[in-house]
């Protein structure tokens, strides 16, 4: 099979995205992470003319407990990358991986109509949309 005849974003992409405000605290925000089995969570917007946000495992790493701050006094919105690069659903997973290669980044939220239907990673285009793994 040629790469151009691999599937789009929409054929590999998790489609069970956690929200949640930008305000809440790190650690609650951990504990909605284990309990969705999520490593990404979707901060969203205040408001219609505001951007999505995103928090990653990384993001708590690297500026929580790598600089020894309390996860319980630090709010989302103080670490998490805003706004975020986004994909369509009907993107081609070769593009999606270029995107992620060209801006250095390795999960997207997927959006359709001004909402967010989704979110992709590496983890995903390759396990999921790679044709003939089974």
């Amino acid at each position: 099979m040629k790469i151009e005849d691999w599937g789009k974003v929409r054929d590999c992409m998790r489609t069970d995205v956690t929200e949640v405000d930008g305000r809440l605290d790190v650690l609650s925000a951990l504990k909605i992470m284990k309990q969705a089995k999520a490593t990404c969570l979707i901060v969203k917007r205040r408001d219609e003319h505001d951007e999505f946000g995103m928090l990653l495992f990384s993001d708590i790493a690297k500026r929580v407990i790598g600089r020894n701050r309390s996860p319980e006094r630090v709010n989302v919105y103080e670490i998490m990358a805003k706004p975020v690069l986004s994909v369509r659903p009907d993107m081609k997973i070769r593009y999606c991986a270029q995107l992620f290669e060209n801006f250095g980044i390795g999960h997207a939220p997927v959006h359709e109509n001004g909402k967010i239907i989704g979110l992709v990673s590496y983890y995903q285009l390759v396990m999921q949309g790679l044709p003939d793994l089974d």
